[in-house]
């Protein structure tokens, strides 16, 4: 079966630390979301998922102030004109019992792909009150943005750093069944 996910009922959030004053003490967290563009879950017939891709639309960056939001599209950082999209596609998805799975796979920011493995809770499915069937998911997880080229930063004079290079982010999500055509 096939579930498309819904933008309009998904929650991308990300969180990075900034200004960092000594070994791993920063002062504060930048806060922000990104759009989902598409995705899909795919599962068999026991309901289990078995394959998910999502693609985020990495100009919707958002973190409340525009210059800032600027400089994150920039070849600085996610090179929107270049690399418009942030791709996650799963490789494997293993049970854990109620609900939650463990998801691996690889995500690909800026051109570069490395692998990506988190553990998602689930929920539904549940009819709407159009009748369509849903299901949901969060999970929560964290990447180095060095990995990915996301290397730009800015050295402060107390000999910290204005950017941390851990990101974490918490995506809540529901996904639609697709109804199946039916023969004429």
């Amino acid at each position: 079966m096939r579930w498309n996910l819904d933008p309009t009922h998904t929650s991308v959030e990300f969180a990075v630390r900034h200004m960092m004053i000594a070994t791993h003490m920063m002062i504060a967290t930048v806060r922000g979301t990104i759009n989902l563009k598409e995705g899909y879950v795919e599962t068999d017939e026991t309901g289990k998922p078995i394959r998910v891709e999502a693609r985020l639309d990495a100009a919707s960056i958002h973190t409340g102030v525009a210059d800032r939001d600027n400089h994150l599209r920039s070849p600085d950082f996610l090179d929107v004109a270049n690399h418009p999209e942030i791709v996650f596609r799963s490789e494997k998805i293993t049970p854990l019992g109620e609900g939650r799975y463990r998801v691996e796979g690889e995500v690909t920011i800026r051109g570069v792909t490395r692998p990506l493995a988190f553990e998602v809770e689930t929920h539904g499915p549940a009819k709407d009150p159009w009748g369509n069937e849903r299901i949901a998911a969060h999970f929560e997880g964290k990447l180095n943005r060095k990995d990915f080229g996301l290397t730009w930063n800015m050295p402060l004079e107390t000999g910290g750093l204005l950017v941390g290079e851990e990101v974490r982010f918490s995506v809540d999500t529901e996904a639609v069944k697709v109804k199946e055509a039916v023969a004429q």
